[in-house]
């Protein structure tokens, strides 16, 4: 799933991390952090290893589980499977249901799951009257993965509507393959897709590489090494990245929403700010907006979202985030792609594996162990 090779054998178990707290450093961090805002978790349900989430239609919230099975929490609570393809994936190292989302309509429910051969593939299902039609179910796109580690997996659509899905490096240590850095192939990329622009999809004519003939027309960004969970700004459309690091840093990347696309974040000729096993830093290299060591017990960044919920005022405009193996639920403040502080919440979610948001912008946080919780003013 996203954490790095010495840790695949903590989702392998599913064990408990002790909740302690993360010492944090960022190069970019300048500004002195305001007083955390004051938040607590409710729990609001329990899944089966749920791993990722997104907004569905009427005010639910639909939660993958790993092993394969979609549900829908609502006012009711959380129902039983929708969608169950539990037959068609497997647990084995980082593999599962790894992503879902609905296009902007709800007409259209994607999933993003690794199948027993551990391809990496996109899948997408008609949805009427907030149900989906199983018969309509298509492939998108699929990746071959050459080890079971570093699948990426999580898929948003974009504010131009358009479909972006992470692919890590194709796993194993130390991107082997160099295929960070190289343009043709789509593993260490996110990608930039039409899917109803054509069948299995279409290429955006702007997407930075059209027409270079050595490079993959799909690539949007490249240089990530396992870009477990990213999301877009709701009130901004600005693009953030968690990227899972492989032996020091962890990174959070960013892009503004008028970006024509192309970012190199550098992986693996660099980790954060760092040159890697003696790499050589790219001049086109974007570095993160923030990064922190492994002096504490973080160990695989859990990417969020800028909050852009009502229930807690102070925590607007603020990027939320985790690491699997800390737990604690933190707050970036930004301005102009710029950290100017950060916070600790003073929360732990336990090994917390995804956020998801909701359609009217509150945050939840998904316990890899089983734990729904929401983010609510104290």
């Amino acid at each position: 799933m996203k954490v790095r090779t010495r840790s695949s054998a903590i989702i392998a178990t599913i064990c408990l991390v002790a909740s302690l707290a993360l010492t944090a450093a960022s190069a970019d961090e300048s500004g002195a952090s305001r007083e955390a805002p004051k938040v607590v978790l409710t729990k609001v349900t329990t899944a089966a290893n749920p791993t990722a989430g997104a907004a569905g239609p009427g005010g639910t919230v639909w939660i993958a589980e790993r092993a394969g099975t979609v549900r829908i929490l609502d006012h009711k609570g959380l129902g039983k499977p929708v969608l169950d393809i539990t037959k068609e994936t497997t647990t084995d190292g980082e593999r599962g249901l790894l992503g879902i989302a609905f296009d902007k309509k709800f007409a259209h429910l994607y999933i993003s799951f690794t199948n027993l051969e551990g391809t990496s593939i996109v899948d997408e299902f008609a949805v009427r009257h907030g149900k989906i039609r199983p018969e309509t179910r298509r492939t998108v796109i699929t990746q071959t993965q050459p080890y079971a580690n570093h699948n990426g997996g999580d898929i948003k659509f974009g504010p131009d509507g358009y479909l972006y899905i992470a692919l890590g490096d194709g796993g194993s240590g130390g991107d082997p393959h160099g295929n960070g850095q190289n343009l043709d192939t789509l593993l260490g990329k996110l990608l930039r897709i039409d899917p109803h622009g054509a069948k299995p999809y279409a290429i955006p004519k702007d997407n930075p590489f059209v027409g270079d003939p050595k490079a993959k027309d799909e690539i949007w960004a490249y240089g990530l090494r396992n870009p477990w969970r990213f999301s877009f700004d709701a009130g901004t459309g600005d693009l953030l990245i968690g990227d899972v690091g492989q032996s020091a840093w962890e990174e959070i990347d960013w892009a503004p929403a008028d970006s024509e696309g192309g970012e190199n974040y550098g992986w693996s000729q660099m980790e954060g700010n760092h040159p890697f096993r003696g790499g050589t830093e790219p001049a086109n290299h974007v570095p993160p907006v923030h990064e922190y060591d492994r002096t504490g017990l973080g160990c695989s960044v859990t990417g969020g979202y800028v909050y852009r919920g009502k229930a807690i005022p102070e925590l607007k405009g603020q990027y939320v985030f985790s690491d699997y193996c800390d737990g604690t639920i933190r707050a970036l403040q930004m301005k102009n792609g710029k950290v100017t502080g950060a916070s600790d919440l003073g929360v732990n979610g336990g090994e917390v594996i995804s956020f998801m948001q909701g359609g009217r912008g509150e945050l939840y946080v998904l316990d890899i162990g089983g734990s729904v919780y929401r983010i609510d003013p104290a």
